[in-house]
């Protein structure tokens, strides 16, 4: 944990779209010192937390996600993760830690074949995480989401390991599942609670001008747990 204030690491891939989002929010809005990193750095030493945008990384070529997890900086990533520390993916960073194994499942191909761009009815399943603790056990939250690829696939042994575990941080609300999403899951983490991936958008839902600041507890979870 940091004494002083924490600094976020933004990971910018080749075709990254939604970087510049997560810098202002974290950055303009939350007020933390935060910078953008290259897909080929080869260390995240001095950070505190890494967030991974949305976007189509190398195009989206194979599947989303299956080129970015090669990356050099995803070495470090994984290190990070490993030692304990807060790794944030969202849409194609949710992507991109599933295909590196850092989170379990796979994202798939919406039900409906066609790319979902809409403002999603998003439930907290639980508010005990480190990205969670500013909300409260079944809030409704106003999230955006723009995806084609959201489909959360796990398999049965696997959602009973997520259950069990508490590692279904949000659900779609019962009946607004843009995707087809397996048990309506929109946000996971990983056993140990310190990497979370979720489809939705919580960084463009971070002030009222926007339509929401329902995003913004996300963030200010986050920093919470790193103070």
């Amino acid at each position: 944990m940091s004494v002083s204030s924490p600094r976020f690491a933004v990971i910018v891939f080749p075709g990254s779209n939604c970087d510049k989002d997560l810098l202002w929010g974290i950055k303009n809005v939350a007020g933390m010192d935060a910078e953008f990193v290259r897909h080929d750095a080869t260390s995240l030493d001095g950070f505190d937390a890494v967030l991974i945008p949305g976007g189509f990384s190398y195009g989206d070529y194979l599947r989303c996600g299956a080129i970015a997890r090669f990356s050099p900086v995803m070495e470090e990533v994984r290190r990070f993760a490993e030692e304990g520390k807060p790794v944030f993916g969202t849409c194609n960073g949710f992507q991109i830690l599933c295909e590196a194994g850092l989170l379990p499942g796979v994202l798939l191909r919406n039900t409906s074949l066609r790319f979902v761009c809409e403002t999603a009815d998003v439930e907290v399943a639980n508010a005990s995480t480190r990205f969670t603790s500013e909300y409260a056990d079944g809030q409704q939250l106003r999230l955006p989401v723009a995806h084609a690829e959201g489909r959360y696939t796990v398999t049965d042994e696997e959602l009973a390991d997520l259950k069990a575990n508490g590692q279904i941080a949000f659900r779609y609300a019962k009946g607004h599942n843009p995707n087809g999403s397996v048990d309506d899951i929109a946000g996971v983490t990983n056993k140990a609670g310190n990497v979370l991936g979720m489809m939705p958008h919580p960084e463009r839902a971070v002030e009222k001008l926007l339509g929401s600041d329902d995003g913004l507890p996300f963030f200010t979870s986050l920093i919470n747990s790193l103070q």
